[in-house]
């Protein structure tokens, strides 16, 4: 029944890059030869609108647009679209393509990007003492989510279930991140997922010198101390940060570690930080027994996302 399958999108920007063309039209060639796709085509929303429009899915239609937090926000509205009966199914998109003049020039102008241009392959280094920024990067991820007997019935594979959600907001800064923000979000999912033994967490980890620092400490504080805490890692290191995207995208890393039994790695993690002690599986990937992730999603504006998925 496609009315009872709904889409919920998320991004963190939307059409910059689509913005940032048409105000150059309109600043030498004036407001009437901007395109008349261009208010379309900028909404962020428009990101589910397409989707359900291509697959004709008639149930709710969900935008999260809550910066970095956005794809595991959207992840965490599609589970209660299903939980409160307005839906069935729900496809969860995140993505973001934001690496545009005005995108690239107004992170650098706030100084949250990395400036070491003469070596980006090893820029982003999450929980690394040299870290001084984040490199921007641009993807996409979907994940279907639907109760386990409709999966079942249909002859779904099962990644894994999803079993805590928890939000919060800082009430802090713009900007600047908060320990104690993240670490209520923390503690919501935990506390729904039942608080079961983590197996490994997906940090939010930016390669930023305040959010890895305060992303440890949280973590410290939720399991009761550094020799408690899972294997942690980045993949923003990989990756770069893909924004609203970035919380489909590490979900489905989330999935896939429990899937292959493998820990994804932080890259270019070479000098160890003080403020971040924890094992955050360093260079390489390793082998594990994988039954229950984490993954963590915070966003400017004091916005943030936490995720458990349990292997099924």
């Amino acid at each position: 029944d496609m009315e009872r399958f709904g889409v919920a999108s998320a991004s963190g920007i939307g059409g910059l890059p689509n913005i940032e063309k048409n105000s150059v039209v309109c600043a030498t060639r004036g407001p009437r030869r901007i395109s008349p796709f261009f208010i379309p085509s900028s909404l962020v929303n428009m990101l589910g609108g397409f989707i359900s429009i291509y697959q004709g899915l008639k149930g709710p239609n969900l935008s999260s647009v809550t910066a970095c937090a956005a794809g595991t926000h959207a992840i965490g509205e599609a589970a209660k679209s299903i939980m409160v009966g307005t839906a069935d199914k729900m496809l969860v998109v995140g993505a973001e393509s934001a690496i545009c003049e005005v995108g690239i020039g107004g992170f650098a102008a706030m100084k949250a990007l990395s400036t070491r241009n003469d070596d980006p392959q090893t820029a982003s280094r999450p929980f690394d003492t040299d870290r001084d920024g984040f490199v921007m990067g641009e993807g996409a991820a979907a994940l279907v989510l639907e109760s386990y007997d409709d999966a079942v019935a249909r002859g779904a594979r099962i990644y894994g279930e999803l079993i805590g959600f928890g939000e919060s907001g800082d009430a802090n800064h713009i900007t600047t991140p908060t320990m104690d923000g993240p670490l209520r979000a923390m503690k919501g999912a935990y506390k729904m997922a039942g608080e079961p033994k983590v197996d490994y967490v997906n940090a939010h980890g930016t390669s930023t010198p305040i959010n890895d620092k305060n992303e440890t400490a949280a973590l410290k504080e939720l399991f009761g101390g550094k020799d408690n805490c899972p294997p942690v890692s980045s993949i923003k290191g990989q990756l770069g940060h893909c924004l609203g995207a970035a919380g489909a995208i590490e979900a489905v890393v989330c999935l896939m570690a429990m899937r292959d039994g493998v820990l994804p790695p932080t890259i270019n993690y070479t000098t160890p930080d003080e403020n971040c002690d924890l094992d955050y599986v360093p260079n390489i990937s390793r082998k594990a027994d994988i039954n229950i992730t984490m993954s963590n999603s915070f966003g400017f504006g004091g916005t943030n996302g936490v995720v458990i998925f349990k292997k099924i």
